[in-house]
């Protein structure tokens, strides 16, 4: 849920949105599957472009119960590549959403990559302006141990990093990634 009501938001509005379905009691894949599109569309509104957005999680619930009969235990059973492709092809699901499911809903051992994780790399001149989605997650998928763990863990300290220190106007000074920075520019002259 959180993967496709984060589109275009922030966080604090996707809670809001999910607290919405909790007190309704509909946070279950078997409810929003059945659930009319107007009422979820109502539901969900704090988290933006609500109406495009009910659209996309009953795309995924029609997915979910055409392909694994609702249930995510028969989805977590896929090889990553092959759940991965499928994912991909539901309506307005792209690589960011589709590795968010299957980094935090299904455990599976591959790397987000959102716009924090760019500007931060983009900041410390590590990947170039033109780098996309699959070159900025090849660096971590070909240079990190395949481990949801650690997954979680580095995306959620570049996600810190970008937050605290490398904001639209960045804060540089105290960010821990800076001293590194300086370090590594001055090995390189």
């Amino acid at each position: 849920m959180g993967a496709i009501l984060t589109q275009n938001t922030n966080w604090a509005n996707v809670e809001k949105a999910i607290t919405n379905l909790k007190k309704n009691r509909v946070l279950t894949p078997q409810a929003l599957y059945h659930m009319p599109l107007s009422r979820l569309s109502r539901l969900v509104k704090p988290s933006g472009f609500f109406n495009v957005k009910a659209k996309r999680l009953k795309g995924f619930m029609d997915f979910l119960f055409q392909e694994y009969q609702g249930r995510l235990p028969q989805m977590d059973r896929e090889s990553l590549n092959t759940l991965r492709e499928k994912i991909l092809s539901v309506n307005g699901i792209g690589p960011e959403t589709a590795d968010s499911i299957l980094l935090y809903a299904l455990n599976k051992p591959i790397f987000v990559v959102d716009a924090y994780t760019k500007r931060v790399f983009l900041r410390h001149h590590w990947v170039r302006n033109d780098s996309d989605y699959h070159s900025l997650q090849k660096i971590f998928m070909d240079n990190l141990k395949h481990d949801v763990s650690m997954f979680n863990e580095y995306h959620a300290l570049i996600v810190r990093v970008a937050k605290e220190f490398c904001r639209a106007k960045p804060i540089c000074e105290g960010c821990p990634l800076e001293s590194f920075h300086i370090k590594r520019k001055h090995l390189y002259k």
